[in-house]
């Protein structure tokens, strides 16, 4: 039952910081392969799923806020998810723990981009 507890306490954490943009289904899937050991092809699917409610979310209030450019999203949505389902079925054929090495790789690079190397807007001073 703790299990299950912590499984819920996480998606909330992570779900608290998706809403501030901060990229909760990343640390989802941190936690995920690192804490509960589930295999990184797995926690990429889970974190697939977690993702559609919560961006569902998201898209309803940019809508109301009328924060989207249609031209723009249409064509980015749909090229998009060809690339995505792409790159899926590619990693289901990549051995897992080159897989977790590339994953970790790639949170490396972008954190130090942001840290280093994001301009900052004028209000962020």
């Amino acid at each position: 039952m703790s299990g299950a507890i912590f499984a819920a306490l996480a998606g909330l954490i992570c779900g608290v910081f998706s809403g501030l943009g901060v990229g909760g289904g990343t640390l989802l899937m941190v936690w995920m392969t690192a804490v509960m050991g589930v295999a990184q092809t797995t926690a990429q699917g889970i974190n697939l799923l977690y993702f559609l409610p919560t961006a569902a979310c998201a898209l309803l209030f940019h809508i109301k806020n009328r924060l989207i450019c249609w031209r723009v999203v249409v064509p980015a949505a749909i090229i998009g998810s060809l690339f995505a389902a792409g790159a899926a079925f590619l990693a289901t054929m990549i051995d897992t723990a080159l897989l977790r090495k590339l994953f970790g790789g790639f949170l490396l690079i972008v954190g130090l981009t942001e840290l280093f190397f994001r301009q900052r807007d004028k209000k962020d001073k």
